[in-house]
């Protein structure tokens, strides 16, 4: 991910599966919003909030290993709105 247009400001997190890295980056977000909210202990956001908060990154992107080819698979920000979806639906039942 990249946080804004200063390359310095890219980083790169190593997950061990795609559920690993949905929780990874909604955990980027819960700590961006204690960071804002201090005195606030409960924060509560929905999918659009998250949504926003991908799409306000000037870059998100995600390298997924695949064995059949023995590569990195690239994906867009989209893809990965989608997989988080899924995977908090997946949290809530």
């Amino acid at each position: 991910m990249q946080t804004s247009h200063n390359r310095a400001t890219r980083t790169f997190m190593d997950y061990d599966s795609i559920s690993q890295a949905m929780d990874g980056i909604c955990g980027l977000y819960e700590r961006k919003l204690k960071d804002l909210n201090p005195a606030i202990r409960n924060i509560t956001y929905d999918i659009a909030d998250l949504y926003n908060f991908i799409d306000g990154l000037a870059d998100m992107s995600a390298l997924v290993f695949e064995h059949s080819i023995q590569a990195y698979l690239p994906y867009d920000r989209q893809w990965i709105k989608q997989r988080i979806f899924q995977h908090l639906k997946k949290l809530a039942h």
